[in-house]
């Protein structure tokens, strides 16, 4: 209590003199503080033993495609889902639109057709079965196992009476800590292989080649990506000719831009879009428009828990062929 009241009546310093200012050192004043230092060494600093696992390869442009691949269609849509289980459901599907048969001529021919497909699915964490079958006894399958902690099998199949038509493809995925390669095994002796690896926690660099044995026809391909939390940029080169291009920029949580650009040099093709995915409460509308003079959106309005009002639009306004649709989808 003594040493307490002692250094409390004890008298303050006596002021300093005018003009009187504290030294400084310059070099202390501009270095940042020592936390916002070790911040950015940090972010600076990478971890080349501990990168992140790359997309897969098929998956390079997956956030391009989603703005610049609509899945827009023409006429009417009408799909139905009904799980049985947590593991088993079935599916009906109806469309009714038209076709567009090859013409001589820059004029569009369009005839009506209509299809109707069953399917039934089965999911599993550790297995996917997906099965349908079309009125016009058309047959297509999916089947992705895991086989390991880290490879999995896939299984692409499609069986028609039309000759040629029918194929089969055999995939195995390998999944390492900052890679992944795939084997692909199909009919008419498909042979292919690729290979995708982390470089940095942003760049990924990979690599593809295949053997066509029946058409004695073979390809390489090299791919680079480069990901933050705000942009996505694609580039890709093949031997067959394409140069591939894409970005992405994410303008929030909700709004995405996309821009991509393709190059066939056997073709003597280029073409060049622009798309945009906007996610709102209660809808979805993506759209895209190219140096071909097509526009397209697709509107997924959902009106109720597990009921979704779809409107689609095409129009190419070179070729003059427009194309509408709307459709719904029950179940989740």
């Amino acid at each position: 209590m003594g040493a307490v009241v002692s250094h409390a009546s004890a008298a303050a310093p006596p002021p300093p003199p005018t003009g009187y200012a504290p030294f400084v050192d310059p070099a202390a004043a501009a270095a940042p503080p020592p936390a916002e230092k070790d911040a950015a060494a940090d972010e600076e600093k990478v971890d080349y033993m501990n990168l992140p696992c790359p997309v897969p390869y098929e998956e390079i442009q997956r956030e391009a495609f989603m703005s610049l691949k609509p899945d827009v269609f023409e006429g009417l849509r009408f799909d139905f889902t009904k799980m049985l289980n947590p593991f088993f459901g079935l599916s009906h599907s109806v469309s009714m639109g038209s076709m567009e048969l090859p013409s001589q001529g820059a004029d569009v021919i369009k005839v009506p057709t209509s299809n109707y497909e069953f399917g039934a699915n089965f999911m599993d964490p550790k297995m996917m079965l997906i099965g349908r079958v079309s009125h016009d006894g058309r047959v297509t399958a999916r089947v992705k196992c895991d086989l390991l902690e880290n490879l999995c099998l896939k299984i692409n199949a499609q069986l028609t009476n039309e000759p040629h038509y029918s194929q089969g493809m055999f995939s195995f995925d390998y999944k390492g800590k900052d890679f992944r390669s795939q084997f692909q095994l199909g009919n008419n002796a498909f042979y292919g292989g690729n290979y995708i690896q982390s470089v940095t926690k942003n760049l990924s660099l990979g690599t593809e080649a295949f053997w066509l044995g029946q058409q004695r026809k073979s390809g390489v391909g090299f791919v680079a990506r480069y990901d933050t939390k705000k942009m996505v940029a694609t580039g890709q080169i093949a031997t067959t000719g394409l140069v591939s291009l894409s970005y992405v920029q994410k303008v929030s949580e909700k709004v995405s831009l996309a821009s991509d650009f393709m190059y066939n040099h056997m073709a003597k093709d280029v073409t060049a879009s622009f798309g945009y995915d906007y996610m709102l409460r209660q809808c979805r509308l993506r759209g895209k428009i190219d140096t071909n003079g097509v526009v397209s959106a697709l509107l997924e309005e959902r009106l109720t828990p597990g009921v979704n009002f779809v409107l689609s639009a095409e129009l190419d306004h070179w070729k003059k062929d427009y194309k509408f649709g709307f459709g719904m989808v029950l179940g989740e």
